[in-house]
């Protein structure tokens, strides 16, 4: 019997069925995958700008297509697939220079304000 806590999406999901699930502009170009306690995790997907604001929690981004510039507060540094960056929470961020295929899995976690500072 299973008494662990309850997923409220699927524990498996195939990066092409996210893709499909990833609204287009005007829309925020988001979709969560799955969450569970603290942690949600979705596909992100911008369309020539990236307006996001800065997140409540702690956030990770790992890269599954496109290249580009993640801007980090006063930090910037260039990205590849496969690569992973970490936000802390209440930090300025964006993704600058991107090429048009960026496909970014995005995962948050912990409490509102994030587990530390915001200087990472």
């Amino acid at each position: 019997m299973n008494t662990g806590p309850k997923e409220t999406r699927p524990w498996h999901i195939a990066l092409e069925t996210a893709v499909a699930s990833v609204p287009h502009p005007p829309s925020t170009p988001y979709a969560e995958m799955m969450r569970h306690g603290t942690m949600s995790a979705g596909l992100y997907m911008p369309s020539r700008v990236d307006d996001q604001k800065p997140h409540d929690q702690d956030e990770v981004y790992v890269i599954m297509r496109g290249y580009g510039e993640l801007v980090r507060g006063q930090e910037r540094a260039r990205f590849e697939p496969g690569d992973m960056l970490m936000v802390p929470a209440g930090m300025e961020h964006r993704f600058d220079k991107f090429t048009d295929d960026l496909t970014v899995w995005v995962m948050f976690w912990g409490p509102q304000g994030g587990e530390g500072t915001a200087g990472g």
